[in-house]
C-alpha cells in the first residue's frame, strides 16, 4: 500500500552545475524538494519507487544502482539510483537513466537517502490515463509500505519566452494541477486531459496519474509546498502522507 509520496519537478537545471549562473533562482525549489523527500523518509517505506516521464529508450523499469549522467548538458556530473544494486546485483551495465530519473537520483543523493530499496520507472508521456492508473495500482500492491517520488513539470507555456511559447490555457491548467496535488484529489488527477497536457508540454501528466492509481486506497492527505514558474515552466512540489 502507498504510505507516502513526494511530487517534484524534473528540469536538469535543478542540478546547480547544469544551471550555472541561474542556480540561486532555483534554491527555493531545491529546498522544497528536500522537504518533500523528508516526508518520504519519515514514512519508513519498504520500497521507494521513482516515477518520471521518459522517451525511448528510457521507458520501463530501472533497478537500484542504475546510472545516470548530466554530461549531455556539458557538466561532469554522474548519479546512481540508490547507493548500489539491490541484492548485490550490479546495475552498471543497465540502460542509462532518463533525465527525469537522473534528476531524482541527484535529489536522493543530495538528501542522503539510504532508507529503503529503490526502483525507477520511466513512463512514456503519451501513455493513456487508464494504463497510468493501472501501473500505479500495481506499484501500490508490491509490498506492505510503498513510497513514491513522482517527477514531472507542469506546463511549459507560461510566458512568451517559455519553451512552448505563451498559451493562455497554461495558467488555469497549472492552477488546477496545483490544487489537485495539494489536496491529493485523485479524481481530478485521473481526469487531467492528456491531449491538453501534451499541447502545454506538461511532462508530469502521466507520472501524476500513476500516482493517482497507487493512492486509490491509501486515504492520504496532500500539501502543496511550492508553486513557481521560472523560465515560463511551472514547477510544483507537493507531498501526500
Amino acid at each position: 500500500m502507498l504510505v507516502a509520496a513526494a511530487v517534484c519537478p524534473c528540469p536538469p537545471v535543478l542540478v546547480p552545475e547544469v544551471a550555472a549562473g541561474a542556480a540561486p533562482e532555483l534554491d527555493a525549489t531545491r529546498a522544497a524538494c528536500a522537504d518533500a523527500l523528508g516526508v518520504l523518509a519519515a514514512a519508513r517505506p519498504d520500497l521507494l519507487v521513482v516515477v518520471g516521464p521518459a522517451e525511448e529508450p528510457g521507458r520501463g523499469v530501472f533497478p537500484q544502482g542504475s546510472r545516470g549522467t548530466f554530461r549531455g548538458f556539458g557538466v561532469e556530473v554522474d548519479v546512481r539510483l540508490g547507493s548500489g544494486a539491490a541484492g548485490g546485483r550490479d546495475a552498471a551495465g543497465e540502460r542509462e537513466l532518463p533525465p527525469s530519473l537522473a534528476v531524482a537520483a541527484w535529489l536522493l543523493e543530495r538528501t542522503g537517502w539510504a532508507d529503503a530499496p529503490i526502483e525507477g520507472l520511466g513512463v512514456g508521456e503519451p501513455l493513456e490515463a487508464e494504463r497510468c492508473v493501472r501501473a500505479g495500482r500495481e506499484i501500490a500492491g508490491r509490498v506492505a509500505r510503498v513510497a513514491m517520488l513522482v517527477m514531472g513539470d507542469a506546463s511549459a507555456c507560461r510566458t512568451l519566452k517559455a519553451p512552448g511559447y505563451l498559451d493562455e490555457r497554461a495558467a488555469p491548467f497549472d492552477a488546477e494541477v496545483a490544487r489537485a496535488l495539494g489536496a491529493a484529489d485523485i479524481t481530478a488527477i485521473k481526469a487531467l486531459d492528456a491531449g491538453l497536457a501534451a499541447q502545454l508540454k506538461a511532462a508530469g501528466r502521466a507520472p501524476w496519474q500513476v500516482l493517482a492509481g497507487a493512492a486509490e486506497d491509501a486515504d492520504l492527505a496532500g500539501a502543496l509546498l511550492h508553486d513557481d514558474a521560472p523560465y515560463g515552466v511551472c514547477y510544483l512540489v507537493a507531498t501526500w502522507s
